[in-house]
């Protein structure tokens, strides 16, 4: 009687065992899927964050796009004749009967040379530049000025550093831009430079706060001249054009049609070279943000990993 109990409970205990065999093939089944769908819906989660920032980035791109257009709809409108009439107009009547083209150009190296020291905008001495000596002799004024105003900043900026990494800590995060221009080899420092010459970024400060970094005079002088280079065929082109409307609406020139469709495609791929340029820059711009950031953030995790190693081998 005791043999076929025991066969009993040896067939229950089978039994059961399958069952349970059973549950957790089912539980497996279960659990495995979830595991693996979190990384695909991180990915998900991932990919819906990037379509947003670039949606969010173009709706930013067509939104100051249309702003510039109202802006410069306006100003030729209504503040450019003004310009030109109570402006312009007398300053090159002045330039034209008091002084000559050579003692002109002086002038002109002379501010652009002079005015960044001072933090004073060059703009209107490089517009004056295209209007009264084109792209020839203009680009050269342009650049001679330009490099003389970016060399004296950085040689005065060198003798005060203390003082003005104390007056850069009141911005922390244009402090961290500037600072990544210091910063890795010969070429990184010309780039980086570079791209903030043709960046919204003030240049009057840029040519004083680059001090505070690492940053060596040769990459630095390079790089600004470089970045010089197209923001001085800009405003000399805005010049010229600038002097041909005056001589159009206050003197006796005329345009024809080909010079008007001249002027006009030439002026919208102005605007959109700037658009452009200035893009590139901040894209560049946050792209080394983004790269020091993730640099910093694996030299933490490195950091703490080698503490988490010696305390392990301490124990």
């Amino acid at each position: 009687m005791k043999m076929p109990d025991s066969i009993q409970e040896l067939q229950k205990n089978y039994a059961n065992q399958s069952i349970q065999v059973r549950e957790n093939d089912v539980c497996v089944r279960l659990v495995v899927p979830n595991e693996q769908s979190i990384p695909e819906a991180d990915t998900l989660d991932s990919q819906k964050q990037s379509s947003k920032r670039s949606l969010a980035w173009w709706m930013k791109a067509i939104l100051w796009l249309s702003i510039s257009i109202i802006v410069l709809l306006v100003s030729l409108k209504w503040g450019l004749p003004f310009v030109l009439e109570k402006v312009l107009f007398p300053i090159l009547k002045w330039e034209a009967t008091s002084f000559g083209r050579p003692v002109l150009a002086l002038i002109l190296v002379g501010s652009l040379a002079l005015f960044p020291v001072l933090l004073i905008p060059s703009a209107p001495s490089m517009w004056l530049a295209g209007m009264i000596f084109g792209y020839g002799l203009g680009f050269v004024i342009i650049m001679i000025g330009t490099t003389i105003g970016m060399i004296l900043p950085y040689s005065i900026g060198s003798h005060f550093r203390d003082r003005i990494h104390q007056w850069m800590k009141r911005w922390p995060q244009e402090e961290a831009m500037i600072r990544l221009a210091g910063e890795g080899s010969w070429f990184h420092q010309f780039k980086v430079v570079a791209v903030f010459r043709i960046s919204p970024f003030p240049y009057t400060i840029f040519n004083y706060a680059i001090v505070v970094t690492s940053m060596r005079f040769w990459p630095y002088l390079c790089g600004s001249i470089a970045g010089m280079i197209p923001e001085a065929f800009i405003y000399i082109y805005s010049g010229k054009l600038i002097r041909t409307l005056a001589d159009v609406e206050y003197g006796n020139q005329k345009l024809t049609p080909l010079e008007i469709i001249y002027n006009v495609i030439s002026l919208i791929v102005a605007i959109i070279a700037i658009v452009a340029f200035t893009v590139y820059a901040k894209r560049t711009l946050n792209d080394l943000k983004t790269a020091e950031a993730n640099a910093e953030g694996s030299a933490i995790d490195n950091n703490s990993l080698h503490l988490d190693r010696r305390r392990l081998s301490i124990a």
